[in-house]
């Protein structure tokens, strides 16, 4: 086998913005190394900590951080991202010239961002990885999707975490026709198995994203579980130097999980209660599980995904200012989610870094 050293570099970056970009890369990075790659790691924040403890072996180095928050309220989530717009330019451009010297330094022969819009070279392959080909916005939605095509059609190509045909996860956000840059479906990215445990929790509540709606979920969830019946486990989704645990009569409180744990307690659990992330809906698909939503106010992908698993008879969701805990009692009115197994010629995808 060849030495470390003669391995081909790929940089791989995801967004920071909840944990869900970082965490779908994972299969990408052990994928990368399986097929002879050296990966290299370039993030900011909780992604770039979740990935350093998931790959503690490889090279990781920090990229300037968009520092993506939302709005307080709902109805301001376009506004606000409208007046960050500038400070968002601003940071790609840095993103930009950390690249071309990460390039350089570090012999980087090619890139894989999730979602980091300045993550790419001109020199290299760079690949963008996006379950968004339309970018939802409300009224806007046909100009936000022609800006983010216009930005992919700077990489060299587009993978899509998702399946082709009509049973699909991402509906109209993952398929679009007449697309300028090349699209490759990969099937669902995740980097968990659906194994065969006992049930330990009744409810498992699985936090992420940016805040202040994070925290503002978490302490409704905290209220309202007083009267739960039935034991929970229930992680914020705040990676930290280390992990914490307590216990609070029949809750169980963790505030993050690395994706061993996790996989274990997820496929313990009965239900699970929590966004609608992309990432989140593609593993508890491979897991099979049953689950009830909360989209975080505001945005459009949650709300549009939420709704549209909740008339397909798959998962119940509901608002956050309107959920009531008893309300997870829909969810053994729904389906649940079914696993649709693909597979990706991951030798053949990694081709456009061999050249």
């Amino acid at each position: 086998m060849e030495s470390i050293t003669h391995r081909k570099r790929i940089l791989v970056a995801p967004l920071n913005w909840g944990l869900g970009h970082a965490t779908r890369c994972i299969p990408i990075i052990n994928k990368l190394i399986a097929h002879n790659f050296e990966p290299i790691i370039a993030s900011d924040g909780f992604a770039l900590e979740l990935l350093k403890k998931e790959f503690p072996n490889l090279k990781a180095i920090e990229l300037p951080s968009y520092n993506i928050t939302y709005a307080k309220k709902a109805n301001s989530f376009k506004l606000k991202l409208i007046k960050d717009s500038p400070h968002l330019l601003k940071t790609i451009k840095k993103e930009k010239k950390a690249i071309e010297t990460i390039v350089q330094k570090e012999h980087i022969a090619g890139i894989i961002s999730d979602n980091r819009f300045g993550a790419r070279h001109k020199n290299i392959p760079s690949i963008f990885i996006t379950h968004q080909l339309r970018v939802l916005s409300g009224n806007t939605t046909w100009l936000s999707s022609k800006l983010h095509q216009k930005i992919i059609s700077k990489f060299d190509a587009c993978w899509v975490p998702d399946h082709s045909g009509v049973n699909n996860l991402s509906g109209n956000l993952g398929h679009a026709e007449s697309y300028k840059t090349p699209v490759k479906y990969l099937g669902p990215l995740t980097r968990f198995k659906k194994l065969d445990l006992d049930i330990k929790y009744r409810l498992l509540v699985l936090l992420s994203g940016p805040e202040p709606q994070r925290t503002y979920l978490e302490e409704k969830l905290l209220k309202q579980l007083k009267s739960y019946k039935g034991q929970v486990l229930f992680i914020k989704g705040q990676v930290e130097a280390e992990q914490q645990t307590t216990i609070e009569d029949n809750i169980t409180i963790c505030n993050f999980m690395t994706s061993k744990a996790l996989e274990i307690a997820i496929n313990e659990s009965e239900l699970i209660l929590s966004r609608s992330g992309y990432t989140t809906i593609m593993d508890l698909a491979k897991l099979e599980k049953k689950a009830f939503f909360i989209p975080t106010p505001g945005q459009f992908e949650q709300m549009y995904l939420a709704k549209k698993l909740d008339s397909e008879g798959v998962v119940p969701c509901s608002k956050q200012d309107k959920f009531k805990i008893k309300m997870l009692d829909k969810a053994k009115d729904y389906s649940g989610f079914n696993s649709i197994e693909s597979e990706v010629d991951f030798n053949a995808l990694f081709e456009i870094f061999r050249a």
